[in-house]
């Protein structure tokens, strides 16, 4: 997972910021101060074209580029050897794993998203304010982008990931049988799916600012 020069040039702003300026939404400009942050990634499970919903709380956060700390496929021999602790100390689960799009082994995401305001981007077109809302009485969390923004619009589409579980009833989910030759995956594409594995794909949005008051 990698970003590009112009967020450089985002992330360069002062420490209190109006990235709100790039989205454009008078009605959170007037209430919220933005703060920029190093960046992070958001896993986010919804419809590409939604531009709100339910279900934030299965979301996910990277504080760190999982990337450069995964493991590459043909080192899982490796991985298992050492305990499953990979070199930048996360450590693999087998029955919970995640695949990036370059074929790396990555670690999980940390879980949950707290209610908020959150700035972010694909690095394309569009910069969006990402409002998460506090739990509601069933656990669930609602989400909203603002200006329109679909979650399409703030997808990295050169970040591919997914999180592979066995399937039920079948204990060959693993690393070991994931496809080497379809990495990477072309920007966009859904992970490739592996024997003996039910996956799911996640969005990657970039995080670059978080609000700090109402």
């Amino acid at each position: 997972m990698r970003f590009e020069s112009w967020l450089y040039r985002a992330l360069s702003l002062p420490a209190t910021l109006a990235i709100i300026a790039f989205a454009g939404s008078a009605s959170v400009r007037a209430e919220t101060t933005f703060k920029r942050i190093p960046l992070q990634y958001i896993a986010a499970l919804a419809s590409p074209t939604a531009t709100s919903g339910t279900g934030a709380e299965a979301w996910g956060v990277w504080r760190l580029d999982p990337g450069p700390r995964g493991v590459r496929l043909s080192n899982y021999e490796a991985l298992k050897a050492n305990g499953g602790v990979a070199p930048a100390a996360w450590k693999f689960d087998g029955s919970d794993w995640w695949l990036e799009e370059n074929g790396l082994i990555m670690e999980a995401p940390e879980f949950g998203i707290a209610p908020g305001k959150y700035v972010v981007t694909g690095n394309r077109e569009k910069v969006s304010i990402l409002t998460v809302h506090a739990k509601d009485a069933d656990g669930k969390q609602r989400w909203e982008l603002s200006d329109g923004a679909t979650v399409f619009d703030v997808t990295h589409l050169k970040c591919r990931s997914a999180r592979y579980k066995p399937a039920e009833g079948n204990a060959m989910c693993s690393p070991e049988q994931a496809p080497g030759r379809e990495f990477p995956v072309t920007p966009g594409a859904d992970m490739p799916p592996v024997p003996g594995c039910h996956k799911q794909d996640y969005a990657v949005l970039f995080l670059i600012g978080v609000g700090v008051g109402d």
